[in-house]
């Protein structure tokens, strides 16, 4: 049973420090959502392209462009093939994934030999990149061509990856060219919540950014 108690105000405090990985990983994972998805690929020594997705992932920087990615690897401490790839080859990329590859980004997720590329076995057509050598994929609504930049290792089987964006490739008919806007209704991203619990982005809303002036007007008009 978790380690938790009461807090004063109402509702549970949990003292991580007192907790086991599971636990952690239910209370963040299940917190933290929706989150975005890494579908990554990357290429083996015999130019076998690897593709897997992760879930602790997000836009880091834009000046430098850059992308963290945390990355797990095998219970027995191997790194898992992104991973070492990655550090073979320096690159990546981040494949963006929306209602019709999440499929395959779902079944990417099995055991598959490392020999094999789920790129192949899942029909995914591949695609060459502009700046560097791993391709993308095809389908993939948006396509962050990576390099590595800085790879910190937090223990035995933990990675956080921070990767610098060198290229971006945009499906047509998301991206309006001239304000760089995306058209949300035509991407429909993907995003993770818990285990098997993903979700749409389909309700989507608008807030103003308001100024200090207005803010404290509506305050004042409340009381």
């Amino acid at each position: 049973m978790p380690d938790r108690m009461a807090a004063p105000s109402g509702g549970l405090d949990f003292d991580f420090s007192r907790l086991d990985k599971a636990a952690r990983y239910k209370l963040l994972s299940g917190v933290v959502v929706p989150r975005p998805i890494a579908f990554v690929t990357t290429m083996g020594e015999d130019r076998v392209v690897n593709a897997a997705p992760y879930s602790f992932f997000n836009v880091f920087s834009d000046d430098p462009p850059l992308i963290v990615l945390g990355l797990q690897h095998k219970p027995d401490n191997v790194p898992k093939d992104t991973t070492r790839n990655i550090e073979r080859t320096g690159e990546f990329v981040v494949n963006m994934v929306d209602e019709p590859l999440a499929q395959a980004m779902n079944d990417s997720a099995a055991d598959f030999p490392a020999v094999t590329s789920e790129a192949a076995m899942l029909g995914l057509e591949l695609a060459p990149s502009t700046t560097i050598q791993v391709p993308r994929l095809a389908a993939a609504p948006f396509a962050l061509e990576c390099r590595k930049s800085l790879a910190l290792v937090f223990s035995p089987n933990r990675e956080l990856l921070i990767g610098e964006v060198t290229g971006l490739h945009a499906r047509e008919g998301l991206l309006d060219p001239g304000t760089l806007r995306v058209d949300f209704g035509a991407y429909k991203p993907v995003g993770r919540l818990f285990g098997d619990l993903y979700t749409r982005q389909t309700d989507i809303f608008a807030m103003k950014r308001r100024t200090v002036d207005e803010i404290v007007a509506t305050r004042a008009s409340r009381e």
